[in-house]
């Protein structure tokens, strides 16, 4: 990843990223992959635990399986968007679970993140969810805006895929639905986000969501 990815570490020290995930090892290794980054950290094993910090010490960004023990992670994603705080929240998926992540992002989560976690892309979002709250009041109210025009800049075939894309289909998957090839999807996929102006899948289905 190149480096205009990364904060300097002196931007972080402050910043909390708080990990809920009933499983041990995955909170132990992604404190650790985060504090290598230079923030602090906590983890919660359950979801009393995580709410009761919550109400505590609000956390930069809070990092939530799709399930904490018996608790369900789109419920706490729902307590946390009813605070109506702007705390950037990632779901972890322990496999991938289309209908679980539309939902999560429809909610307002940044990104949902599948296990085995490819730690290049998380930390790419983090730090863009970072950048992105610091912006938000400058940008916010023109974004709409150009959504409108992304939309209306869209080619037939972009607009199909566009649909596939959000159905959860694979560029493989939507190249068979509409006889063409995976690369030819992914350049037509290219071409949307472009237009629209999202930065990743996640950002695209917000919004589509939000259209």
């Amino acid at each position: 990843m190149s480096d205009e990815m990364y904060y300097p570490s002196s931007l972080l020290r402050d910043r909390r990223i708080h990990i809920a995930d009933g499983d041990l090892a995955t909170c132990e290794a992604l404190s650790v992959l985060f504090r290598l980054e230079g923030f602090q950290t906590a983890y919660s094993l359950d979801a009393g635990h995580f709410m009761t910090a919550l109400d505590q010490r609000r956390p930069d960004i809070a990092v939530l399986n799709l399930r904490v023990g018996a608790e369900s992670g789109l419920a706490m994603l729902r307590r946390i968007k009813a605070m109506r705080n702007t705390i950037p929240v990632f779901m972890l998926a322990d496999y991938p679970q289309v209908e679980a992540a539309v939902m999560a992002i429809k909610l307002g989560a940044s990104d949902v993140i599948s296990k085995p976690i490819d730690t290049e892309h998380f930390l790419a979002g983090i730090f863009e969810a970072l950048r992105a709250e610091a912006l938000a009041p400058h940008v916010g109210a023109s974004r709409r805006g150009g959504e409108v025009y992304g939309f209306a800049q869209l080619t037939p075939r972009e607009r199909e895929v566009l649909q596939l894309i959000t159905n959860g289909q694979s560029n493989k998957e939507a190249g068979r639905a509409l006889g063409i090839s995976p690369r030819t999807v992914e350049v037509h996929r290219a071409r949307v986000m472009e237009k629209l102006g999202a930065r990743n899948t996640a950002d695209l289905m917000r919004i589509v969501l939000s259209g």
